[in-house]
């Protein structure tokens, strides 16, 4: 089938099983340094490409492949008599067959090199010879991933359709390449980004099933939703995914034992502390039905009894015990994930984050607080440290949820959340409401809002509420009058200065 194989590869798995059949039926390889090497330890027949170049390997291999004679081969034209007849002049083989991949540069990454060892693992002949190959995809079929190996190696013939797909694959494969060095060297906000990614899996559908949807991971992202193990359920979604995105943003916020219930995209119940499973189910009983559980330890028989007597779409935990896991077990199609790193202290949120608009995309830091309780501005009482842990803890609510965002909570439990309002009092009135309805008899209720108010009447709805302490960032026109009104009620109003608006 194929007559004449340019080969160069880091990564060797897969290529003599490949390689072998191929050469028994008469193909000729030409091939560079360690890959040479590797193939002559292992009986097959090769011809180095400096025997072709008649040229060298210099600077410590630097140079072996950027060579005239190398691309000629790569690029001459089937349909092109001169090209041909050059191929003929020089004496070089026209390449049917290319197998390279690139040295390891995200893996180096994530090894921790830096400085002139990273450098040395960026590749530069490798994505030559690939783009040349496939440009030339109409008699080329060139191959930069091992898995593509069996499929190819058990057919009579490639296709032109079948080449050019892997065609396609090279020059994303070369682009994601170069897009995650280019953000390795300069990670700041650049004229030209591109978005190196990496398929995880095939989602059987998007929000909706009409729509088609994959999960990327994105190159040298040291952590992420990829490293999570599924130990059983139904495959997971898009919307779970979404779901999982946001508990976790909320999650690694929290050092103490947490547990956060989301649905739709938005917290529906948080607690932390010992009994914080209990808790964050009763937060609010009625919307974390169909929702999704995740806590940063791992999770005992008692916390599974409370958690299977709800229908749950999801639940993620660094461990489960081997007694949780017969509980939770009984519901077959409930999805158990498990990520030991969330057990872990240091997990750190994504620095960057991405939204799609018409004909684009927008990028922004995450949203990290810069403000410490040291800077607030306390007008009235102020809080012991009873009430400054509930006063971070409801900061961090209110950041997570869609905005309008108003949490009160109460000793390290959410009580009642308002989000995704057009108005703000519309979004106090919905947390109110919540509030009353499943905690009527809970004291010493702390109020955060994600953004100013920008009138009175959401602080004179607080009247006769067990509301007593109030943070927000400030800056309306009207703060003085806000603060009156808080000050009438007797309500401790605390600026932070730092707005954390999420939509």
């Amino acid at each position: 089938m194929f007559k004449s194989a340019l080969v160069s590869v880091s990564d060797k798995s897969g290529l003599l099983e490949f390689l072998r059949p191929l050469v028994q039926k008469g193909l000729v390889v030409y091939s560079t340094g360690g890959t040479a090497q590797y193939l002559r330890e292992a009986q097959l027949p090769v011809i180095d490409v400096s025997h072709l170049t008649e040229f060298p390997e210099v600077m410590d291999g630097r140079v072996k492949t950027l060579h005239p004679k190398v691309h000629m081969g790569l690029l001459a034209r089937s349909f092109k008599d001169e090209d041909q007849q050059l191929l003929q002049d020089y004496k070089v083989p026209a390449f049917d067959l290319v197998v390279v991949n690139l040295y390891p540069f995200e893996e180096s990454l994530k090894k921790g090199l830096t400085g002139q060892e990273l450098i040395e693992k960026i590749d530069i002949g490798g994505p030559s010879m690939l783009r040349s190959a496939a440009k030339s995809y109409e008699r080329i079929t060139v191959l930069c991933d091992p898995k593509d190996y069996f499929w190819v190696g058990d057919k009579a013939e490639i296709s032109f359709e079948d080449r050019q797909k892997l065609a396609a694959k090279v020059f994303a494969h070369t682009s994601t390449y170069d897009a995650l060095i280019s953000q390795t060297l300069n990670p700041d906000f650049q004229d030209q980004v591109s978005m190196a990614g990496r398929k995880v899996q095939q989602l059987r559908y998007g929000e909706n099933p009409h729509q088609k949807a994959a999960w990327y991971s994105i190159l040298g992202a040291q952590e992420g939703l990829h490293e999570i193990e599924q130990l059983q359920g139904k495959e997971l979604s898009y919307n779970n995914l979404l779901d999982l995105d946001a508990s976790l943003r909320l999650l690694i916020e929290f050092r103490e034992p947490a547990c956060v219930a989301v649905k739709h995209n938005n917290p529906c119940g948080v607690a932390i502390g010992e009994s914080c499973v209990e808790h964050c189910l009763k937060a609010d009983p009625i919307s974390v039905f169909g929702g999704i559980i995740a806590m940063n330890k791992s999770i005992q028989t008692t916390e599974a009894e409370h958690l299977a007597s709800l229908f749950l779409e999801c639940i993620v935990a660094p461990d489960f015990s081997a007694e949780a896991l017969q509980v939770l077990r009984k519901k077959k199609n409930l999805r158990l994930l498990r990520w030991p790193r969330l057990a872990s202290k240091n997990l750190k949120p994504q620095l960057r984050e991405v939204k799609s608009i018409l004909g684009g995309f927008l990028v922004q830091d995450s949203d990290h607080s810069q403000v410490t309780s040291e800077q607030w501005r306390v007008i009235g009482k102020a809080p012991d440290a009873d009430i400054l842990r509930d006063l971070d803890f409801a900061e961090k609510i209110a950041k997570s949820l869609k905005s309008n965002s108003i949490a009160i909570v109460s000793q390290g439990v959410t009580l009642g959340l308002g989000m995704g309002q057009t108005n703000r009092i519309d979004s106090v009135e919905l947390a109110l409401k919540r509030a009353r309805q499943f905690h009527p008899n809970t004291q010493d209720w702390v109020l955060a809002s994600d953004a100013f108010f920008p009138f009175a009447d959401s602080i004179e709805c607080l009247s006769s509420t067990p509301v007593k302490w109030v943070l927000q960032p400030g800056g309306s026109i009207k703060d003085e009058e806000v603060i009156q009104k808080s000050k009438d009620l007797g309500i401790t109003m605390i600026l932070t200065g730092e707005r954390h608006f999420k939509h």
